[in-house]
């Protein structure tokens, strides 16, 4: 086992046992998300320069109140001893083992904008249908998308956004 599948195995033991495996897995995902792209955040969390309780601090001071004490207390723990570059895989680790658990797969879904309740159910269903297995979407909001979706299921992606469709346009002139 990978040091990455043995810190995403720890906090997916962690997070299940205090019952909300689900929150604390979305919280995670979404963290892992910001942190991926906000370039000065990433490089002030893995400064072996920064102190670990600095960096501990900051991971509190963005977290705290906006996520259960369990995702603010992995994430601090993770940072604070050195791995935070690989959080993000970690992270991605961990969202796997969760669908697992439930016999489900993931989808990386984004979209210019957040989907409503009713497109997440139809978007999930016509992946159900397409796929054969149960989907569980995650939406990012990234408006360089500028219309429709990108969904990434594994090594698959389907691309039917605004920009992709624009982009063939324009190869085909």
């Amino acid at each position: 086992m990978s040091r990455i599948e043995s810190y995403a195995q720890a906090l997916f033991n962690v997070a299940k046992s205090e019952g909300n495996l689900a929150e604390v897995e979305d919280e995670l995902f979404r963290f892992g998300r910001a942190l991926a792209s906000h370039d000065e955040l990433r490089a002030k969390l893995t400064d072996a320069k920064v102190p670990a309780a600095l960096r501990q601090q900051i991971v509190e001071d963005l977290l705290g109140g906006k996520a259960t004490d369990t995702t603010t207390s992995l994430v601090s723990m993770v940072v604070g001893t050195g791995r935070a570059h690989d959080l993000p895989k970690i992270i991605d680790e961990l969202v796997e083992m969760s669908a697992a658990e439930s016999n489900k797969v993931v989808a990386e879904v984004r979209s210019a904008i957040d989907l409503s309740a009713d497109q997440r159910q139809r978007l999930a269903a016509a992946l159900d249908a397409a796929t054969g297995k149960t989907v569980e979407l995650k939406v990012i909001v990234d408006p360089s998308v500028m219309g429709g979706v990108i969904t990434q299921i594994g090594d698959t992606v389907i691309d039917g956004s605004v920009r992709s469709r624009l982009t063939h346009l324009r190869e085909a002139f």
